[in-house]
C-alpha cells in the first residue's frame, strides 16, 4: 500500500470482517441436529431472507434413484420460514415428485444440478392452492405467492417420455375431451402470484404442458430454454390472464403451442427469442387481451400456425361473461422459416364446426326438441399490426423431429399444403383495424383454380377447419380498416389462386403491393362486396390475366391509382353484374 502502510494481504480475520453477513452465513456449514436436519445458525437479523439452503444439507441424495421430494421441500420450507432465501440444487440428479415453491424463495440450479421428475404418478398431486379447473398434477407449483424465482444454468427434467401413451388430451377441434389423457404432470404451474422470475434455466421433457402461468402479475422470463418434444400436448409457455409479462432471450422447441396467451393478458412484451413447434407459436384464444407487443423473434420449422388468433362470443344470458375482445397488439421484426399457416385471425359467433364425436349429456333425450339458446354477443378484434415480417411458407410440412408419427389431422391435409394469411370475420362479424406493413413472404404454391373458387365455411375455427383459402397470399373476409403497405407475395411453384382475395372488406388501402401473377388464374387481386378501397403504386411481377377482378354485389368506390400493371392482360376485369362506376382506374 502507498503512504507508508504495510503492503501485505489481508489476514483471514480481516477478510471475514469485510464480507457480507449473508455470504458468511451461506459459506459456513449449518449446525446439525440429532435427527440429521440442519439448523441455520443464529445470525444478525439482517441475515434473514438472504441465506442459502443447499438441498443436500436437508438429506437429498441426488443419485437419480432415491426419492428426494421430502428433502428438497424441507429446504424450500426452511427458506420460507426464514423470510426467504436461496434453495440450491447442486450437481446431481435429484428425483422428485410434486414440490411447492413459496414466497420470497429462489430455486437456484447449479450447472450440473438437475431436478428429475419421478416416473411414478403416485408421487404427484395438484399444486396446493391451484384451482381445480387447472385440472392437473404438477412437478413444481406455487399459488398466491410473492417474489418467487427459478434461476441458474441447471435443468428441470420431467421425464415425460415415461408417461407417453400416444394419446393426447383431446381438447382440439373435432375431438372428445372425455376421452382425453390428463393425469400426467405439468412441469411448472404458478397461480395468482406477483413477482415471478425465471432466468437461464433449461426446462425439458414435460409429460404435459411445460410452464403454465395463471393470473399472475409482474412476470419476467429471461434466457429460458425449453425442449419439450417427448409427449403430446407438449406446450412451451402458457400465459392465462396475466399482467405485466416480459419474455426475452428465450429458445423454445416444443410439440404443441409454444407461447399460448389465453384469457385477458395485458401489458405483455415478448422479444429476442426463437420458437419451433408442430402446432402454433403465438396462440391467442378468448378473454380480453390488449396492449401486447411481440418483436425481434424467429419462428422456424412450425407446421400448424405461426401466429394464431381466435376470438368468439358469449351468450346474452351470462352477464358475468363478456364477449371476447382483442385490441392493440403488434408483431414486428419476425422471421418465419419453413412454416405453414403463417398468420391466421378468426372472429366469429360460430367459431368451430359441430363436433360429431362429442359425448351427449347423461340422461339426455336424443329425440327431445332443443331449447332455443339466447342470442350471442359479438366479440371484437381491433387494431392489430404486423410489420417487418420475412419468411417462407412451405407446402409439404415435416414432422420428423418427433419420436412418434405425427400425420395431418382430419381436414388438415389440403389446408396444410396450401396455406396463406387469413383474416376471417365469420358470418356478420367484422374485424377492425388490421395493418400489414413491410411483409415479404414466399409461399410454396401449388393451388388450383377449383381451390380459388371454393366456398369458405362461415366459421372462425382452426386454419384447417376452414380449408384451403382461395388466395395464396392473403384472404380477408369481414374486415373494416385493412391496410397493406409494402407487401410482397411470391410463390416457389406456380399457383392458380389470386395473391389477394377480399370478401366483404371495407375502408381498405393497398399501397406498394408486389405479387406474382399467373395467366391461368383469373386475376392477381379479386374482390367481392368491397367498398371504399384504394390501391396505389402496386406491381404485377409476372404475367397475369388481370390485375384486379371485381365480382358480385355490394362493390362500391374501388380506386386503382398508378403502379405498374403492364404484365397483366387487363388492368381491371368486372363481372357482368358489377356496374362500371364501382371501379375507377387512374393509370
Amino acid at each position: 500500500m502507498s503512504g507508508g502502510t504495510r503492503d501485505e494481504g489481508l489476514s483471514r480475520r480481516d477478510w471475514l470482517s469485510l464480507v457480507s453477513p449473508a455470504l458468511a452465513a451461506s459459506a459456513a456449514p449449518a449446525a446439525m441436529l440429532a435427527n440429521g436436519k440442519p439448523e441455520v445458525e443464529a445470525g444478525a437479523a439482517n441475515d434473514r431472507g438472504a441465506r442459502l439452503h443447499n438441498v443436500r444439507a436437508y438429506g437429498a441424495k441426488g443419485d437419480g434413484t432415491t426419492l428426494d421430494t421430502e428433502a428438497v421441500q424441507a429446504a424450500i420450507d426452511a427458506a420460507s420460514k426464514d423470510d426467504g432465501g436461496i434453495v440450491l440444487v447442486p450437481a446431481g440428479d435429484f428425483l422428485v415428485g410434486t414440490l411447492d415453491l413459496k414466497s420470497y424463495v429462489t430455486l437456484r440450479l447449479a450447472a450440473k444440478g438437475r431436478l428429475l421428475g419421478s416416473a411414478d404418478p403416485a408421487h404427484f398431486k395438484a399444486g396446493n392452492g391451484i384451482p381445480p379447473s387447472n385440472g392437473n398434477i404438477v412437478l413444481l407449483s406455487a399459488a398466491n405467492a410473492q417474489n418467487i424465482a427459478i434461476e441458474g444454468p441447471g435443468t428441470i427434467d420431467g421425464q415425460g417420455l415415461k408417461f407417453f401413451t400416444g394419446k393426447g388430451d383431446n381438447t382440439g377441434p373435432g375431438q372428445n375431451s372425455a376421452e382425453g389423457y390428463f393425469q400426467r404432470p405439468h412441469l411448472v404451474v404458478f397461480y395468482n402470484c406477483e413477482g415471478v422470475r425465471m432466468r437461464d434455466v433449461f426446462l425439458t421433457n414435460s409429460a404435459y404442458h411445460c410452464v403454465r402461468i395463471l393470473q399472475c402479475k409482474q412476470v419476467k422470463f429471461d434466457g429460458v430454454r425449453i425442449h419439450n418434444r417427448v409427449n403430446t400436448n407438449n406446450d412451451g409457455f402458457h400465459f392465462s390472464s396475466c399482467e405485466y409479462v416480459h419474455v426475452s432471450n428465450c429458445d423454445i422447441q416444443c410439440q404443441d403451442d409454444a407461447c399460448a396467451l389465453f384469457g385477458s393478458n395485458k401489458f405483455v412484451t415478448i422479444t429476442s427469442s426463437s420458437f419451433s413447434t408442430r402446432w402454433a407459436i403465438f396462440r391467442f384464444g378468448g378473454g380480453q387481451p390488449e396492449n401486447i407487443t411481440i418483436s425481434n423473434c424467429i419462428i422456424y420449422d412450425t407446421y400448424g400456425c405461426a401466429i394464431k388468433i381466435r376470438m368468439g362470443s358469449r351468450r346474452q344470458n351470462r352477464p358475468d361473461q363478456q364477449p371476447d375482445r382483442m385490441e392493440n397488439v403488434t408483431f414486428s421484426n419476425i422471421i418465419m422459416k419453413n412454416v405453414t399457416g403463417p398468420i391466421s385471425i378468426g372472429l366469429g359467433r360460430g367459431s368451430r364446426r359441430p363436433n360429431p364425436r362429442a359425448t351427449p349429456s347423461a340422461g339426455a333425450d336424443p329425440n327431445a326438441t332443443p331449447t332455443p339458446e339466447p342470442p350471442l354477443l359479438a366479440g371484437v378484434i381491433r387494431n392489430l399490426r404486423f410489420e417487418g415480417i420475412r419468411g417462407s411458407v412451405v407446402s409439404i410440412p415435416q414432422h420428423d423431429y418427433l419420436h412418434w408419427k405425427s400425420g395431418p389431422r382430419d381436414n388438415e391435409t389440403g389446408s396444410e399444403k396450401w396455406t396463406a394469411i387469413v383474416v376471417n370475420g365469420a358470418g356478420e362479424d367484422t374485424i377492425e383495424g388490421i395493418t400489414f406493413s413491410d411483409v415479404h413472404l414466399t409461399f410454396g404454391g401449388g393451388g388450383t383454380v377449383d381451390q380459388s373458387r371454393r366456398e369458405i365455411p362461415k366459421i372462425a375455427g382452426e386454419y384447417f377447419e376452414i380449408g384451403t383459402p382461395p388466395a395464396y397470399g392473403l384472404y380477408a373476409r369481414g374486415v373494416r380498416g385493412l391496410t397493406l403497405d409494402n407487401v410482397r407475395f411470391e410463390t416457389a411453384t406456380p399457383d392458380l389462386r389470386p395473391a389477394v382475395v377480399f370478401d366483404r372488406v371495407q375502408d381498405a388501402a393497398i399501397h406498394r403491393l408486389s405479387a406474382q401473377g399467373n395467366p391461368g388464374a383469373d386475376s392477381l387481386i379479386r374482390m367481392t362486396g368491397a367498398r371504399d378501397v384504394l390501391i396505389t403504386d402496386s406491381r404485377v411481377l409476372t404475367p397475369a390475366a388481370a390485375f384486379l377482378r371485381v365480382e358480385g354485389g355490394g362493390n362500391e368506390n374501388i380506386v386503382v391509382d398508378g403502379g405498374d400493371v403492364s404484365k397483366a392482360v387487363k388492368a381491371v376485369s368486372l363481372e357482368k353484374t358489377v356496374p362500371a362506376k364501382a371501379v375507377k382506374h387512374r393509370a
